[in-house]
């Protein structure tokens, strides 16, 4: 008798070990949330955030894993983004810089129209600039990536644009204060929306266009509810990111070492070509669907760029008046980066 309630005391403690050596197991796990505002099937998220995230969790043998919330989630409104990772709701976020407007105005310098040709030379940039002039708008954050895209066109529904005089009178989302301007300036009505309503505001007629790269053509269907396309590399946008600089220091140095290792620089000079292929299908979209394509030369682009010259001017006064007094410095220093990766 005693034999047996020894074995079966000796049987409960091993499976109490055993349950407890699981808890312990699961309990050094660190579970991460990563926020973005596109859809679980945009390249974004197949191309950058999944194989990012898987990365982590390989190199940290397990320990770190990731789950991400897309848009249509309980974490994925693009104006709720910055402030969701900066109070720790999320730990990292993938936002567009230019939601909600006025927060990152120093970053979103680089969105002024004609500065860049490309994702390369603007990503680049953006992460050159970082640290002596950008670093102040992500207190708070750990900046994991600064980035853009490939130059937008403009893109409309039942009127082709091929001068500026064309565009009087349309109504053309917007993703950001500068390019809001751009679009007053050239006589264009800008309609701020998330770009995951857009294709529903374009087929009720609530705007005649947008402002987008060949990517969010594919991404989000428009191509659909568009008929003309201006290619004009007119501007770029901006995003961060970014993860809660508390979540980050509070990791283990090894996990933090693997965070720093595959985001930065490394990073960064991802998206250039990872842009060019993001691109294809909306372009290929676009032939199919049998849309005109039109495209300015150099000439052109010039003549376009003489006539912002007061958009330019007037959002860099408009950052100085609202405190950032050396926006001039920045837009400077950006114009003289670029022109190193152009």
């Amino acid at each position: 008798m005693k034999r047996m309630i020894s074995l079966g005391a000796a049987i409960g403690v091993a499976m109490g070990a055993a349950v407890l050596g699981t808890g312990a197991a699961a309990a050094e796990t660190i579970q991460l949330k990563l926020s973005h505002f596109l859809p679980s099937s945009h390249p974004t998220q197949k191309d950058f955030l999944e194989p990012w995230a898987k990365e982590l969790e390989q190199r940290t043998g397990g320990k770190v894993k990731i789950e991400i919330y897309p848009a249509g989630s309980a974490f994925g409104h693009v104006a709720k983004q910055y402030d969701q990772v900066r109070a720790g709701v999320v730990d990292i976020a993938h936002g567009l810089t230019g939601f909600p407007r006025g927060r990152l105005p120093r970053t979103l310098i680089m969105d002024l129209p004609f500065l860049a040709k490309s994702s390369d030379a603007a990503s680049r940039t953006l992460w050159e600039l970082y640290p002596e002039y950008l670093a102040e708008e992500y207190k708070g954050l750990k900046v994991l990536a600064l980035h853009a895209h490939n130059p937008g066109l403009i893109h409309t529904r039942g009127k082709q644009v091929k001068t500026i005089d064309d565009l009087k009178g349309l109504r053309l989302r917007t993703p950001s204060q500068a390019i809001s301007m751009m679009l007053e300036q050239l006589g264009a009505t800008p309609v701020g929306l998330p770009p995951t309503q857009v294709y529903e505001n374009l087929q009720k007629g609530v705007i005649d266009g947008n402002v987008f790269p060949y990517e969010a053509v594919h991404g989000f269907k428009l191509f659909e509810v568009l008929d003309y396309h201006l290619d004009a590399k007119a501007y770029t946008t901006s995003f961060y990111f970014v993860m809660n600089e508390k979540k980050y220091n509070a990791l283990p140095d090894e996990v933090r070492a693997v965070i720093d290792d595959i985001s930065g620089e490394s990073l960064v000079a991802k998206f250039g070509p990872w842009w060019n292929e993001w691109d294809k299908p909306g372009i290929e979209d676009i032939k199919a669907k049998g849309n005109p394509i039109t495209t300015l030369d150099d000439a052109q682009r010039a003549e376009w760029r003489k006539q912002l010259q007061p958009t330019i001017d007037g959002y860099l006064d408009a950052a100085e008046k609202a405190g950032v007094g050396n926006a001039r410095e920045i837009y400077d220093a950006a114009v003289d980066t670029v022109a190193k990766y152009d």
